[in-house]
């Protein structure tokens, strides 16, 4: 391609530190390019995160709309920029947001790129070319009476506030997946484990029902994350002082934000503290790392009772996905679980990340949000897939191993326990030892012995009971062996010889 070929193609934009050439084609500008030169780390771009962008273009709209009642900006221009504001949040030129969510300035490249867009969109809807700046200025009038310093915190925290609901949305029906299981395995009796040695009966059901609550909970705090991203800095300006804006702009702008996105945005009390302090990004990070860890343990649950098929404690199959070895014919791994997994890894050291970059900030202003938003962005995006995927393509589809589940509970010593009340602790403990001895049911001991009778244990260790879904006294027969001998517990003399006072 020739000079002058290259040249036509292009228009030269100018900034500060000189002169450049754009794609004629191309609705962003100079800043934009210069970004463009400085940052390739990620792979990514920020237009790839439509919530962001669409949160650059609230934020733009509303101090568009205040600085027009405020009597700063001509309607003619104002209603260029806001309507190509609302296009923006729409969908629209996503692929004009080209530069790298990670970048030196604080946010800055992010701005300008929003306002460089939104001017040459708003150039052509006024009839006029693509960087004719003079009609219509990025900085002059779009960026006018703003600062990246409050536009940026103000855009990241709508776009977060907006893809935790996604997640909060997919964690809601993972919850309602494993409520439906809880009750399709309600009367499926298992062994519970502790220490991964058996412990006392359960419900499959109880199992699953305890993730619901588990999962459930993580919405409610994750919705306490977001009332605190709804409090904003905008009309601060460069370090929440307010310095060139019009003292009405803040709460006009704040006003026209919440009619605009539907949020209920608030100003921070203190803009100067709002503009240095990252400590909410720590804390709904902190959110999404709880939110992660125990996804975590539960498909750790999930792929340690489906173990097996044979050899492992086959209580439950998950779904078939895909062929699980390229040297073993027929074994099949539990994928949906580990990818899980490795998202929950990713998430916690996301949050470290946050952590740091958050710490790492100097005096008025934080200049690292830029990874702070994208290691939380990339947290929450990445937690709603596999949540979905979780909830779809495994857990709707887990089935039980009914009668292998039943007879677990059957061989197990750990029923011993509901016979404690009755037997004492010391009586239990050698019937334990002498089932584990011989194999035989701790039920037949007893019975075998003289100990209990076969009507006794029945009721004793009735299903429900076990399982902790009938009161103790609704099933357990009347009167207590041990109580009766004086041997509740060998250590411990009787209750009538126990000195008080």
């Amino acid at each position: 391609m020739s000079t002058a070929q290259s040249m036509a193609e292009s228009r030269l934009e100018h900034d500060s530190i000189g002169a450049l050439a754009v794609p004629m084609s191309a609705y962003y500008g100079v800043h934009t390019a210069r970004a463009l030169a400085n940052f390739h780390v990620t792979g990514a771009t920020i237009g790839d995160f439509p919530l962001l962008i669409a949160a650059l273009a609230a934020v733009k709209q509303a101090a568009c709309r205040a600085n027009r009642e405020l009597g700063l900006l001509d309607p003619r221009r104002a209603d260029a920029i806001s309507t190509a504001c609302a296009e923006i949040r729409a969908g629209a030129l996503l692929d004009q947001f080209p530069i790298d969510p990670i970048q030196g300035g604080a946010g800055t490249s992010s701005n300008m790129n929003a306002n460089e867009v939104i001017a040459n969109r708003a150039l052509e809807l006024l009839g006029f070319a693509r960087g004719d700046y003079d009609r219509l200025h990025p900085l002059t009038h779009v960026n006018l009476g703003q600062s990246t310093n409050d536009v940026y915190p103000t855009a990241i925290k709508l776009c977060l506030v907006g893809y935790l609901r996604e997640l909060v949305a997919a964690l809601a029906g993972l919850a309602d997946a494993f409520d439906r299981k809880a009750i399709e395995f309600a009367d499926v009796i298992k062994m519970g484990r502790t220490q991964l040695q058996d412990a006392v009966p359960m419900t499959l059901g109880q199992e699953f029902g305890t993730y619901a609550t588990m999962v459930r909970e993580d919405c409610d705090r994750l919705a306490e994350g977001t009332l605190l991203l709804l409090e904003c800095n905008i009309g601060g300006t460069a370090i929440g002082t307010g310095i060139n804006g019009h003292p009405d702009y803040a709460e006009l702008a704040c006003r026209h934000l919440r009619k605009i996105t539907g949020e209920l945005v608030t100003l921070a009390d203190n803009p100067i503290a709002a503009t240095q302090d990252c400590g909410d990004f720590v804390q709904v990070s902190g959110i999404l790392k709880r939110v992660a860890v125990k996804l975590s343990k539960i498909c750790n649950d999930l792929r340690l009772i489906s173990s097996g098929p044979q050899a492992g404690l086959r209580e439950i199959n998950l779904p078939t996905a895909q062929a699980g070895s390229s040297i073993m014919p027929g074994k099949v791994n539990p994928v949906i679980p580990e990818l899980v997994n490795q998202v929950a890894f990713e998430v916690i050291g996301n949050d470290l990340t946050v952590t740091l970059a958050a710490e790492g900030g100097q005096l008025q202003l934080n200049a690292f949000e830029p990874v702070i938003v994208y290691s939380i962005m990339k947290s929450l995006t990445h937690l709603t897939a596999a949540v979905d995927t979780l909830a779809t393509a495994c857990v709707s589809g887990i089935t039980a191993n009914r009668e292998y589940l039943a007879e677990g509970v059957r061989r197990s010593v750990g029923v011993v326990t509901a016979l404690a009340p009755e037997l004492g602790y010391a009586e239990c403990a050698k019937v334990a030892a002498q089932a584990l001895a011989t194999g035989t049911s701790v039920a037949d001991l007893v019975v075998a012995e003289g100990v209990l009778t076969r009507a006794e244990v029945d009721e004793l260790l009735a299903p429900r009971r076990l399982a902790g879904l009938a009161p103790m006294a609704e099933t357990a027969p009347q009167g207590n062996r041990a109580a009766s001998k004086g041997t509740s517990d060998s250590s411990e003399p009787p209750l009538d010889q126990v000195r008080t006072g």
